[in-house]
Formats: structure tokens, sequence, C-alpha cells
């Protein structure tokens, strides 16, 4: 998913700073939960590329509405799926360690 950040430019920097706080605090809590699972900067934007794992659709609308920065994020969501290539390359990797690799992480549908 892609996410640009919209903030007024004329936003108070003492509420500048509390949602940034805010933001990270809630992210750290989507991590914990494994929902946020690795998140990149966008070089030279307000820009990042975050990967989530979801149940679906509506679990992710759910995380996405908690952030504090919510209402000023221009979001793209692109799901995935699994390739037959990483699920093989999962199950041979589990095999050699000697342990059992659920490749769908768990979940009953395909994550979003």
């Amino acid at each position: 998913m892609h996410t640009h950040n919209r903030l007024p430019a004329d936003t108070p920097a003492a509420e500048r700073e509390r949602l940034r706080v805010a933001e990270r605090e809630r992210a750290m809590e989507l991590r914990a939960q494994g929902v946020l699972r690795k998140l990149w900067r966008t070089p030279g934007s307000a820009g990042t590329v975050a990967l989530y794992e979801c149940r679906d659709a509506t679990h992710l609308h759910e995380a996405l509405a908690s952030l504090p920065m919510f209402p000023w994020l221009k979001v793209s969501v692109e799901p995935l799926a699994a390739h037959p290539q990483e699920v093989q390359a999962a199950k041979a990797l589990s095999a050699a360690r000697g342990t059992s690799h659920d490749p769908s992480g768990g979940h009953d549908e395909q994550p979003v």
C-alpha cells in the first residue's frame, strides 16, 4: 500500500508533533498485533509504502482508520496474493529447519 500524508502546511507545529507521536504509537501497536508488517519511506516525499497483513478489506480499513493521521492520508491499496514460488520456498525452508510452516499466516482467506 502507498500512503501520502496531506496534513495541511499551516497545521501548528505543536499539533503536528502531537499527531506524529500518536501515529508512531498506533503504528507500533499494529506491528505488535502483526498487522503492520513493514514500512518504507518514499524518498523526497511525505509518502510511505507499507505492508499490512489483514484478514480482509474491512480489517485493513479498520487498521488504517485507527491511525491518527488517517483523515489526511491519501491511500492506494495494492492487494497481494501468495506466489506459488514463495509458497514452495517457505515449505522447503520449513522442511530444512524441521518445522511446519503455514504460508497463509494462519488466515483462512488471502490476506489483503
